[in-house]
């Protein structure tokens, strides 16, 4: 910002204004000068002319003119008519234009000074002269005795008379002119208090300078943005957060419910909860959502959503996961490994040689078991490892993993992070809810391959899913386990499956109690082959 601030948008606008109210109304009062001279002038020409066909016409006027005026008697006529009517002057005269009346009788006999040719003819002038009493403004008619022209009659109105009314006529329009200005004022100053308040009293430049800077700021920083109204309606997202949402047109103006987003994203977009790192899985990304509420002096503008894409940390996430699960499963079996080669070598250093054979051909046999289930039934390796690692890790917490004998899992029904997703979740909720159980502590899976679409069925035999919560696991935050304090991970697994498995175009049902019984049906699209 440089020192010569000049002046700003409100001051601009306020300058332009009053210039062009002010130009309009000089223009309005030069237009109704014009208008009110020509009605003056109009007025004192139709007053003029009936006068003089008025006295044209009298009797005595006819026959004093065409005797001559022997007697001298027009005169008086004439200036009675004067005197009654306000003119200025009525001149009676001879069609040779010869005086028989003027209001200085000085002049009667005298030539008349003005055009009369019109009139000896039978017609009628209308002019502005100067004559014998100044600058006038007079008509000339003819006296007809029949159809013969036996004199003329002049009536006028010296110019000083007619601006004279005109002069009357501007007080009104000067009061109506500055009435106007007055209001043009005040309205201006209303308006430039507006516009300044509106552009925080900033000159065009800075304005420019700012929506410059702020323009390429939004389109250049790595996070979608988002600004929604209170009314819902979006009034700006940079090109991140249109590529993020997968939109192809500018949405602004619209109504977030109609950009075609899943519904949980559109409610956390617009309901008037502050939201902290809220995950949602839409298209084929994971979204981190974020969400503060926009307020200035008080009045709600609306929120400020920003939007981060995980979806390769994601990925990133469930290989890890499934790697984890493997080498955890390593981990355990070479524990337990350890354990019973110990076993093994106490027993033949007792003298049971034939016990430690027996021991550890049954350990082997139960382990090739299991992962001979998993490699024939699974196709999918990431499905393989995680379930390998998901047994070795329930094995270790003393919950039974029973694999169902007719397990068939083919490839391509999904990439790895959504199946680590949707499996992984299924089963680590499956764990959680057994874990507390005094009782038999058990998780089955089962799969079956349906051709286009393979179904996951995920049962335990914990508590079970209440049906009056049943439709609330799946909503994020909403959780039946014990609050550790923290709430950490709690009332995100289930609706993270949800989503997933609502975006891979499949379905999801929760049997009744006793214990869980989830039902996951997903589309085979080769995608994970």
């Amino acid at each position: 910002m440089d020192g010569r601030r000049g002046l700003s948008v409100a001051g601009q606008t306020a300058a332009l204004v009053v210039a062009l109210v002010f130009a309009v109304i000089a223009a309005g009062l030069g237009a109704a000068y014009l208008q009110a001279r020509r009605a003056v002038t109009d007025e004192s020409t139709a007053q003029v002319l009936a006068v003089a066909r008025s006295v044209a016409a009298e009797p005595d006027v006819v026959a004093g003119a065409a005797a001559g005026d022997p007697r001298g008697s027009l005169q008086a006529l004439g200036e009675g008519v004067r005197a009654a009517t306000g003119t200025d002057f009525v001149v009676i005269m001879s069609p040779a234009g010869i005086r028989y009346s003027h209001p200085n009788p000085a002049q009667v006999g005298r030539r008349f000074v003005g055009h009369i040719e019109a009139a000896q003819a039978g017609g009628t002038v209308v002019e502005d002269y100067v004559g014998t009493l100044g600058p006038s403004r007079r008509a000339v008619v003819p006296v007809l005795q029949g159809d013969r022209v036996v004199g003329l009659v002049a009536v006028g109105l010296r110019k000083e008379a007619v601006n004279a009314r005109l002069a009357g006529e501007l007080p009104p329009l000067l009061v109506a002119g500055a009435a106007a200005g007055l209001l043009a004022a005040v309205g201006t100053t209303l308006i430039a208090r507006r516009v300044r308040r509106q552009t925080r009293g900033l000159r065009a430049a800075e304005l420019q300078t700012m929506h410059d800077h702020h323009d390429a700021v939004l389109h250049s920083v790595s996070e979608g943005l988002v600004l929604v109204d209170p009314e819902g309606r979006v009034r700006l997202a940079n090109d991140e957060a249109r590529r993020l949402l997968g939109l192809d047109a500018d949405p602004r103006g619209r109504e977030v419910a109609e950009l075609g987003l899943a519904p949980a994203l559109v409610g956390a977009m617009t309901d008037a909860d502050v939201r902290e790192d809220d995950l949602h899985v839409t298209g084929a990304r994971v979204l981190v959502l974020n969400k503060a509420r926009a307020q200035r002096d008080g009045a709600d503008l609306g929120a400020v959503v920003t939007i981060r894409d995980r979806t390769d940390l994601e990925e990133l996430t469930g290989e890890l996961g499934a790697t984890r699960s493997l080498a955890e499963a390593l981990r355990s079996q070479a524990h337990e490994s350890g354990n019973r080669l110990h076993t093994m070598v106490s027993l033949i250093e007792l003298g049971h040689p034939e016990r430690a054979v027996e021991f550890a051909t049954g350990e082997l046999a139960r382990a090739q078991t299991l992962t001979d289930r998993v490699v024939e039934g699974v196709d999918d390796p990431v499905v393989s490892a995680l379930l390998l690692g998901k047994a070795a890790e329930a094995h270790e917490r003393g919950v039974d993993l029973v694999l169902d004998p007719a397990l068939r899992w083919p490839a391509g029904v999904a990439a790895p992070r959504d199946l680590v997703t949707v499996v992984g979740n299924l089963v680590d909720n499956a764990l959680d809810a057994v874990l507390p159980q005094a009782g038999e502590r058990r998780v089955e899976l089962a799969a079956r391959d349906l051709g286009d679409r393979v179904e996951l069925v995920v049962a335990d035999t914990g508590p079970g899913i209440p049906a009056e919560v049943r439709d609330r696991v799946l909503e994020r935050g909403f959780s039946t386990k014990a609050r550790d304090g923290s709430g950490a991970g709690r009332g995100i697994g289930l609706a993270l499956v949800r989503e997933t498995v609502e975006r891979l175009g499949g379905s999801l049902v929760i049997g009744d109690p006793p214990g869980a019984r989830v039902t996951v049906t997903l589309p085979v699209t080769g995608e994970g082959s």
